[in-house]
């Protein structure tokens, strides 16, 4: 099998996200594999915009890389008991293409947060939001980085034998439903 390809969704735009980097971390511990995350900084969707201009280059560019990709990893932030809204536009943005590139597409999903749940309530409703697109959710183990400010060391790396433990089997997982 040729290298898989992995894309990632960080429910984030910041530059310092802590969801970044537990996608990277997840990417780092998969092995082997190109791994490129999406940027998700498209403007609000409205289905005016959409009738007026079309679907914008930069979701149609996120799309392609979806439908590409052998899986997606989608590591979220929680904000009031719920993904981010950036997050949220993204994947309406997304449904508006042409086709579905997310059927049948395994699906790994994470959260990390400041609260103690970990983004626990977040990837509870981001499940929900991905249902309707019909992907190989994988349903765990789930990982929900706690207090994420305290998370990861002055390199990006994942603190935290039982969180490297959990997302290294979360992984394999993954890569065990590529090659299935």
């Amino acid at each position: 099998m040729a290298m898989p390809k992995l894309v990632g969704l960080s429910g984030s735009l910041r530059k310092a996200s802590h969801n970044s980097l537990l996608l990277a971390e997840a990417a780092r511990l998969f092995g082997d594999a190109e791994f490129s995350q999406l940027d998700i900084n498209f403007p609000l969707y409205n289905g005016d915009d959409e009738v007026a201009t079309g679907i914008p280059a930069i979701v149609k560019a996120a799309e392609q890389q979806i439908a590409e990709a052998d899986a997606v990893l989608i590591s979220t932030t929680e904000y009031n008991s719920g993904p981010s809204g950036v997050l949220k536009n993204a994947l309406d943005w997304i449904s508006r293409v042409e086709g579905n590139p997310w059927e049948h597409k395994p699906v790994a999903v994470m959260s990390a947060a400041g609260g103690r749940a970990g983004g626990e309530r977040a990837q509870v409703v981001l499940r929900g939001f991905l249902t309707a697109f019909r992907p190989r959710l994988l349903t765990g183990p789930q990982i929900h980085v706690a207090a994420s400010h305290e998370a990861f060391d002055e390199d990006g790396r994942l603190k935290g034998a039982l969180y490297i433990k959990e997302l290294t089997h979360l992984m394999e997982m993954l890569r065990n439903d590529i090659t299935r």
